[in-house]
């Protein structure tokens, strides 16, 4: 793998995730560790479910770094198999619940998983191909002639501590993108990367009996970064399987919830429940905002109504620089994403590499102590993806644009990657065109993100029909919609007689986007 060399963090971690989990539960097994639909678990009993899952990962002959697949609801099943598959040493690749049967088979192909955990809400996303594919399947809550029962095998594993040594070089994590056409790219976290990023637990709280609420997807980074510090602090894991408003409210009332982790779509739905006044909030501590950016007027409105510290992240899955916006600090800055948090590094470049002049537009570049360590297999998509400076070191290229204002503080501009994101899921514009372009009517595409109350923004599609074809919008948008993975599918379809094109024949975009977000800001 092309070697990153991330900057050391203010402090080098001295200890895996997966040691301090161990001695957090020698240390108070009685304390509730995850909290998820009624059903809890203390801390002694998740260190026994963990080393159950890991023995049985080794009777396998699971090695170290091999991956180990999950595709599931937030449970407490998936939450003791992120860490069991850890201890064995192994790598946890958590799946997208959204992407395609087409994208999941490419996944699973491209690292080469050992073994599959699969709930039964999705089964019907992988049973159609996971017979052709030499891995072991374990079904979570369901039964299935060609799956083993997940309960009678890890109660049938040992509970005593397998001790494998962990190294920091170690895999931790593959996340992959939910692309459907081509191989999606594999973002690949080490132990060091994660260790680096525990130096968040004591500044935020999550070691001072934190009770963390998560309502995203745990193949999520975005859920991850919440997850884990929350666990590294000996703390407890609130899960919610499935995201609902009121539900939300409800649980933070309850449970007397201190942190919590959501994307933007979630805020703006949580702030427009019709009695949000109501609810006895006052035990939160800290809000997370990332994934998107989160409008200026619905922090105003966060940090006028919902008690805690609102904390802004802008960064990448794949690591790099990182700014954060404590808002109630700033709240003249509402409109940026803050200032790079410490240790981190960002820098604006043109489309030649060179850096641009202060108050200018460019590329956001980021480099800090939480680096991916590549892209799985792929050192070409890695060097694709890294900017260097004049002393070589390396920045990884975000795709977004950006400017500093006076104060230092970011503001996020027109994204250069074709990426929407909708309802804090990343969706390839590329991906959906290509499907759009498989249809024998369909001359030309393109794909572009449109503003949308209820996902933030929402992918449109924009095609030329073939000479002589009659179809609609509506019927294309349809038949490309049944080959697309949920969160992918289009808002709609608009028919135009062509595509502005610049003179070396790039689409313009930016051209598509403007008079639909023209309306938002005016």
């Amino acid at each position: 793998m092309i070697p990153i060399n991330p900057p050391a963090p203010a402090t080098t971690p001295t200890k895996t995730i997966v040691e301090v989990v161990r001695d957090n539960a020698k240390a108070h097994p009685e304390k509730l560790a995850l909290v998820c639909d009624g059903q809890t678990v203390s801390w002694g009993a998740f260190d026994q479910r963990i080393n159950k899952i890991a023995n049985l990962l080794l009777s396998m002959g699971v090695s170290k770094g091999d991956n180990i697949a999950i595709i599931s609801p937030n449970s407490i099943p998936y939450a003791e198999l992120f860490m069991g598959i850890l201890r064995a040493g192994a790598c946890v690749t958590p799946l997208s619940t959204m992407a395609s049967p087409d994208a999941l088979q490419k996944m699973l192909t491209d690292c080469g998983a050992r073994a599959i955990f699969v709930a039964a809400q999705y089964l019907e996303l992988v049973d159609g191909f996971i017979a052709d594919l030499d891995l072991a399947r374990f079904a979570i809550d369901f039964d299935h002639p060609t799956f083993q029962p997940y309960g009678a095998a890890v109660d049938g594993a040992s509970d005593s501590d397998p001790e494998i040594q962990i190294e920091m070089s170690d895999a931790f994590n593959l996340i992959y993108s939910s692309g459907t056409t081509g191989t999606p790219k594999g973002i690949l976290h080490n132990h060091w990367m994660r260790s680096a990023q525990m130096d968040r637990v004591s500044p935020n709280g999550y070691d001072d009996n934190a009770r963390t609420l998560l309502s995203t997807p745990l193949y999520s980074n975005t859920t991850i970064v919440s997850f884990l510090p929350t666990l590294y602090g000996g703390s407890t894991v609130y899960l919610m399987p499935k995201f609902d408003a009121r539900g939300y409210l409800e649980i933070v009332q309850r449970e007397k919830i201190t942190h919590t982790m959501l994307v933007p779509v979630q805020y703006k739905r949580i702030m427009d429940v019709a009695d949000f006044d109501a609810f006895d909030l006052s035990s939160m501590q800290v809000k997370f905002s990332t994934s998107a950016p989160l409008r200026a007027e619905v922090k105003a409105d966060v940090l006028a109504r919902f008690p805690g510290k609102l904390l802004e992240y802008y960064g990448l899955t794949e690591g790099g620089g990182v700014t954060v916006l404590n808002s109630a600090e700033h709240p003249d800055k509402l409109h940026t994403v803050g200032q790079p948090a410490p240790g981190n590094e960002i820098r604006l470049i043109d489309e030649t590499g060179a850096e641009v002049p202060k108050g200018t537009v460019g590329e956001i570049c980021g480099r800090g102590p939480t680096m991916m360590a590549g892209y799985f297999g792929r050192d070409d998509l890695t060097a694709d993806y890294i900017w260097r400076d004049a002393a070589g070191n390396v920045f990884f290229r975000s795709g977004d644009m950006g400017r500093f204002d006076e104060d230092g503080f970011l503001i996020l501009s027109d994204r250069k990657k074709d990426m929407i994101i909708s309802g804090g899921l990343n969706i390839y514009a590329d991906d959906l065109e290509l499907v759009l372009l498989a249809d024998p009517d369909v001359t030309d595409a393109a794909v572009i993100g449109v503003p949308s109350d209820a996902w933030g923004e929402t992918p449109y599609g924009l095609v030329v029909l073939r000479e002589g074809a009659t179809r609609s919008g509506d019927d294309i948008c349809a038949d490309a919609n049944g080959k697309l993975g949920k969160s992918q599918r289009l808002s709609a379809v608009e028919l135009r007689d062509e595509l502005p094109r610049s003179s070396i024949g790039k689409i313009l975009k930016k051209e598509l986007r403007a008079p639909f977000w023209a309306a938002v800001s005016a």
